[in-house]
């Protein structure tokens, strides 16, 4: 029988150690699992990803040296061990016996004495050293240090809060297909179905669920009547207000949720565009599930000249390229991923993109530009670039305080993800 402990150590040395995604690495893993097991899988593997610098403080005082070489996958394990014990509602001698287990499957029966030691002692010493932890943001806050910088500059009021949300395990949010039923139809099939839910009327066709559940447990889901999808990202649609029979491009569609939205709000033209090919069939099928149609194009949205046809869009949803971190709390690995540089190259990328595409808007056309990530390099400082650099880009603001020297709509994560959008017509 698979040991979930020995598989959750294996994925996240492959994502912290080798840099692979935890969205790739995590069904290879659990391919072979029941549900039960591949839910512990993944519970062990974000929790580890949310507290990975005190889970190495604690290892670092526990252990003569760090496991490394052939054996650093057992540092993992070690980490897999100590998350138990610390934050899971596993028994204690469960969590050890556990472990070892795993240890003894990986074929590494010589450090069981190692493994037994340093998970009996972290029991005895838990709270010396959750103390040691005091007094350092990286130890306190589980965030890398050049990351928790950039929020404290970015938001100096709200920043302990941000990270703290990021620890969190995200909300499941549906988005109603007004097509099939309201969303107070809706909600009402939810509660027969023993689903317990929530509407905000701020987000005109999200709900939220008490506790998040399989889809296949959701009414209509295969026929379209839903879709999973956070309520900040609904947001797109919305403020890209579509209209019918205009030829809109969904830039960066991947996975679609945006693409489908549209489409359900107007009977419009859409080409759906996405670089990575396997994304783009995310978007097929999320189309074929809801019985809706676009033109999806693989392709570089950087490069137009590679795909476009020449006719002007009414509309563009620019979702460009980002750092991804507005929504941590669903993808822990982005933590680690992430280097301080990745995002001066991402904020190239994305001007790039924005310069490039902007001949593509017809003259009084709309393009929304969005992003999920909370940082102002790649939000209101690169969109008011941008307003600053083109005379008949006109800047639209989204609330009150939305100007052309600080344009857009930031939301930080809490009830909704962490989503940027600001809009910009043409003159």
């Amino acid at each position: 029988m698979t040991n979930v402990r020995a598989l959750a150590a294996q994925t996240l040395f492959q994502v912290v150690d080798k840099g692979q995604s935890l969205n790739t690495q995590l069904p290879l893993a659990a391919k072979n699992l029941s549900p039960k097991d591949k839910a512990l899988l993944q519970q062990i593997c974000y929790g580890v990803l949310r507290y990975l610098p005190s889970l190495e403080n604690y290892c670092q005082q526990l252990l003569e040296k760090p496991l490394k070489g052939k054996n650093r996958v057992f540092q993992f394990l070690l980490y897999v061990g100590i998350y138990q014990l610390q934050h899971m509602r596993v028994p204690e001698h469960a969590a050890v016996a556990e472990t070892v287990n795993a240890l003894m499957q990986m074929r590494a029966g010589g450090l069981k004495g190692l493994v037994n030691a340093v998970l009996r002692n972290f029991q005895r010493q838990q709270d010396t050293l959750e103390e040691s932890s005091q007094g350092n943001d990286v130890l306190t806050f589980n965030h890398p240090g050049w990351f928790i910088k950039a929020v404290k500059e970015a938001y100096p009021e709200q920043w302990q809060d941000i990270l703290e949300q990021n620890q969190l395990q995200a909300p499941m949010w549906l988005r109603v297909n007004q097509h099939m039923g309201s969303t107070e139809e809706y909600l009402e099939a939810l509660d027969e179905a023993g689903i317990r839910a929530e509407y905000y009327p701020e987000y005109q066709d999200a709900i939220i669920l008490d506790k998040a559940c399989d889809v296949a447990k959701l009414p209509g889901f295969k026929q379209g009547a839903s879709s999973v999808q956070d309520a900040a990202a609904q947001l797109a649609a919305r403020l890209l207000e579509p209209q019918d029979d205009e030829l809109i491009l969904d830039a960066c569609a991947a996975p679609g949720g945006k693409t489908c939205h549209i489409l359900e709000l107007a009977k419009a033209n859409v080409d759906a565009l996405d670089a990575d090919s396997d994304r783009l069939l995310r978007v097929e099928q999320n189309l074929d599930r809801i019985g809706l149609e676009a033109n999806c194009i693989h392709a570089d949205a950087s490069q137009p000249d590679t795909w476009w046809n020449g006719q002007q869009y009414d509309r563009i949803l620019l979702d460009v390229p980002c750092s991804a971190t507005g929504v941590i709390r669903r993808h822990p690995d982005i933590k680690w991923l992430r280097r301080k540089t990745d995002i001066d190259d991402l904020a190239e990328l994305q001007g790039q993109i924005l310069k490039n595409i902007w001949p593509l808007l017809k003259s009084g056309g709309t393009l929304l530009y969005a992003t999920c990530s909370v940082l102002p390099k790649e939000n209101k400082q690169q969109v008011a670039q941008f307003l600053a650099d083109n005379s008949d880009a006109i800047h639209q603001p989204l609330h009150e305080s939305d100007t052309p020297e600080a344009p857009g709509l930031q939301l930080l994560p809490g009830l909704t993800d962490g989503f940027y959008y600001a809009k910009i017509i043409k003159k």
